[in-house]
């Protein structure tokens, strides 16, 4: 039975518990210390600031409540302490509080609008990253895909696996520039490609088909709103009795093999031209056919992987950090990449990342060892 697999996407953590108690943490320290301090440090000029914190995490209605408490407070402290100046504090934890609960409401109907702009997005994430299946065969594959934008859920990185009659292909790119044009272009290609992988005998003619595709998608814009746009592209394809992998690389990152702690990068011999640029540079492509032998694992990416930066602005080793893995299967991989990746930038990448791992099974049909054939 195949089982669906869904990219990974970094998740972002809503407020926690003690967040959303910090209003009524404030209100009660402010009280306090209002009610034991000298009257001179005057404290309780600070409980307006209680509704007001409230109403950027609190809906209205508990807005206003907490107003109301802070008045009552306010009004029991100008009992015990009569020349504490009650009723300007009071009139100004009203003026706070009626405020706090508009821009509570005004708050909450732009997380209605950002909640429906998900929603959206989801739906199309389904159409570029759709869920695939984990294992075709013996060749097992998993997919990451992480947006550098904070709320995002795709970007111009794109990935797709097909099981055809050819063999098992996929598909890894990038689409230079942002937004939504390049989310539309990474569409056009990923659609591109499930139609031609299945159609075409050869790479280079899945690769054209995807040139000409690019080439359409921008030519429906007006002139220059998709100016130098062009994309990179990996196809690669493993035949069902394994042993072998054809890559056609254009202007991509180089994929990485591991076989038994013993690591490839798999360069190409002639790069082909990148995705809408055939026009200027020609249409030649190149095939190159590498072993790939059963255990051992191989990373697509894009290079967003390499180009995550520290602190200190060096760029993410991924092949030092590549040849240091021992994972048992390609899920374990992209677990430890996604964590490493994180960890090394801090949480803050600054491109999209989308990388497929891939595994041949100890059961295929082998080859001697990986290198070019």
């Amino acid at each position: 039975m195949i089982t669906p697999g869904r990219p990974r996407l970094r998740r972002h953590h809503g407020r926690g518990p003690l967040t959303l108690l910090s209003p009524v943490v404030l209100t009660v320290v402010i009280a306090s210390l209002a009610y034991t301090t000298p009257r001179s440090m005057a404290f309780s000029r600070l409980l307006p600031a209680a509704p007001a914190l409230a109403a950027a995490m609190w809906p209205v209605l508990p807005t206003v409540l907490l107003g109301t408490v802070c008045l009552f407070l306010m009004i029991g402290l100008g009992i015990v302490f009569p020349d504490l100046g009650t009723g300007y504090t009071a009139a100004g934890i009203v003026a706070v509080t009626v405020a706090a609960a508009y821009g509570s409401h005004v708050r909450l109907q732009r997380e209605r609008t950002l909640f429906q702009v998900r929603l959206v997005a989801d739906a199309a994430q389904q159409v570029v990253l759709s869920p695939m299946p984990r294992r075709f065969g013996e060749i097992e594959i998993e997919s990451l895909y992480l947006a550098a934008a904070a709320e995002a859920r795709i970007g111009g990185d794109f990935y797709e696996v097909v099981d055809t009659r050819y063999g098992v292909r996929l598909l890894i790119g990038d689409v230079r520039g942002k937004g939504l044009p390049a989310v539309g272009q990474a569409a056009a290609m990923v659609n591109c490609f499930r139609e031609a992988a299945y159609d075409e005998a050869g790479l280079s003619c899945v690769a054209r088909r995807l040139e000409a595709s690019s080439a359409r998608y921008s030519a429906a814009f007006p002139h220059g709103e998709l100016m130098e746009s062009f994309a990179t592209a990996l196809i690669a394809e493993i035949p069902h009795g394994g042993g072998r992998i054809g890559i056609l690389n254009c202007g991509h990152p180089p994929p990485l093999l591991l076989n038994h702690g013993e690591l490839h990068v798999l360069e190409p011999t002639d790069p082909s031209p990148l995705l809408n640029l055939a026009d200027l540079i020609g249409d030649h492509y190149s095939i190159d056919t590498f072993a790939f032998s059963p255990g051992a694992h191989l990373l697509l990416y894009t290079d967003g992987v390499t180009e995550a930066r520290n602190r200190d602005g060096e760029f993410f080793p991924l092949p030092d950090w590549m040849r240091r893995q021992n994972p048992a299967r390609p899920g374990e991989l992209l677990d430890l990449l996604h964590r490493d990746l994180l960890r090394y930038s801090s949480g803050g990448l600054d491109d999209d990342i989308a990388a497929l791992a891939v595994r041949l099974g100890a059961t295929a049909a082998g080859a001697s060892g990986p290198g070019r054939t």
